[in-house]
């Protein structure tokens, strides 16, 4: 028996480890860049399967999928999947939710220090003819200072065990969590407002939901120290890009590094594009050579278990699996 497997987009240099892992079950792979619902309707109309990266899985799409059992997203995220539409197909929807911690973790790590050390702007003044170590005069010790951490899932513990041997204080507001759990890993609770007032530099990570959508909007800068940082490497949308620009152009924040935005790529007029003491980074937290070939295969095993019957790993709408 032959099965049809489509693939709506990737950023990979190759699908070969879905190959691998597929092709041995009798699997077309079918991959496209799809840009529109009606792309992946064509493309998916007639596939058991899906594979899915950022490509917009609508209402529309899932009522067109006549034999989809299965969407596996390529990723930890569905904010893309409609999750209630999917399950009124019958739909399983999967995720990865463990391939990239140490990559992600350790790219919220670099953008802490490179906006700690100034090392962009001390770069670019360089490379511009400028030798001036007093302009940089503001630069702090770590030692000392508290990161805060919006969620505390596995990669913001990761992230937690990094920092603290640099001396750091972690708070973590996570109301899911109880304060117990979180200072088992050495960090304490806080809630949002004492967090965002004691902490020298916020890290996100936190889906994104209706809940979250904007969780760090005007609001929550104001309550934010004017030295401290910003660093969002988790969904665009969390933060309000609009507010953090005037805040940054204004002096009341002291930088912020994103590697996720609400827009991606943004357009050339967005704010953040001219804001000072900006880092911006292409989506690419999730990325290495070794996370990557981890992402595809897994994604493509959820597929394969789909496809013999089998429960999968990593289930997003479970529900989907007692009917």
């Amino acid at each position: 028996m032959s099965f049809i497997v489509a693939v709506t987009d990737y950023v990979f240099p190759s699908l070969e480890p879905e190959r691998a892992v597929l092709e041995p079950l009798g699997v077309e792979l079918r991959p496209q860049q799809c840009r529109s619902e009606e792309e992946i309707i064509a493309l998916a109309r007639e596939a058991d399967a899906i594979l899915n990266c950022y490509a917009n899985m609508s209402a529309r799409v899932m009522q067109n999928l006549k034999r989809c059992r299965i969407i596996a997203r390529y990723g930890i995220g569905v904010d893309n999947v409609d999750l209630a539409a999917a399950t009124k197909a019958g739909i399983l929807v999967t995720n990865v939710p463990d391939y990239c911690v140490d990559e992600v973790s350790d790219h919220a790590l670099a953008l802490l220090l490179a906006l700690a050390r100034k090392i962009v702007t001390a770069d670019a003044g360089v490379k511009s003819g400028t030798w001036n170590v007093t302009a940089h005069a503001e630069i702090r010790r770590l030692r000392g200072q508290t990161l805060g951490l919006l969620g505390f899932g596995k990669i913001a513990k990761v992230l937690a065990s990094k920092v603290q041997p640099l001396g750091m204080k972690v708070l973590v507001y996570d109301p899911y969590l109880k304060p117990e759990l979180i200072a088992q890993h050495g960090a304490e609770a806080a809630s949002l407002d004492r967090l965002l007032a004691e902490a020298d530099a916020i890290s996100v990570h936190v889906p994104l939901s209706p809940e979250t959508r904007n969780l760090i909007g005007q609001r929550e800068l104001a309550h934010m120290k004017p030295t401290a940082f910003l660093i969002n490497t988790s969904r665009g949308g969390i933060v309000d890009e609009q507010a953090l620009a005037v805040a940054l152009k204004e002096g009341r924040l002291g930088g912020a590094a994103l590697d996720v935005l609400s827009a991606e790529p943004p357009p050339p007029d967005h704010p953040l594009r001219q804001a000072p003491n900006m880092i911006l980074t292409p989506h690419l937290a999730f990325y290495s050579q070794e996370s990557v070939i981890e992402l595809q295969t897994k994604a493509a095993q959820e597929v394969a278990r789909a496809l013999k019957g089998e429960p999968p790993r990593s289930p997003v709408n479970s529900e989907v699996l007692t009917r």
